[in-house]
């Protein structure tokens, strides 16, 4: 099973996700509103707003999102959700967490932790909570 997060924007998604990628690599895969169907009885969207975009990761690993419609409602980022990111090495954590910070918000800083990985916490530009862990396998 994987489980990916999707994270609703305010109408800057794509400048959102174009961070994203500079800080964890990736591919980006995006669709706007303009290449929908006309639908008359849709409200109108403004066509450059994303309708869907991913960042493909690898292996079946991805992170997406969207601007939401207006007819949803303004977007309001809170506490009740975060990203986890697990990369392969401490050096490579070590860089996502710094590059995801720029900007942001350190709520812990990346560091060994007592449970032996090294880990911290952060919030993004974006208002988007982050959660960044290296665990080392030699350490099993």
């Amino acid at each position: 099973m994987d489980v990916n997060a999707y994270l609703h924007f305010s109408g800057n998604c794509e400048e959102a996700f174009e961070f994203y990628q500079a800080a964890l690599g990736g591919e980006l895969q995006l669709n706007r509103f303009s290449e929908m169907p006309p639908d008359d009885s849709a409200p109108p969207v403004d066509g450059n707003l994303i309708m869907h975009v991913s960042l493909v990761l690898g292996d079946g690993q991805m992170l997406m999102g969207s601007d939401a419609m207006p007819a949803t409602g303004a977007v309001q980022f809170g506490n009740h959700s975060s990203v986890m990111v697990g990369p392969d090495s401490s050096e490579d954590a070590k860089r996502i967490f710094d590059a995801l910070a720029e900007g942001g918000t350190i709520t812990m800083p990346f560091q060994a932790m007592f449970w032996g990985d090294e880990f911290g916490m952060l919030t993004d530009k974006f208002g988007v909570a982050w959660q960044v862990n290296y665990h080392d396998p030699a350490n099993d």
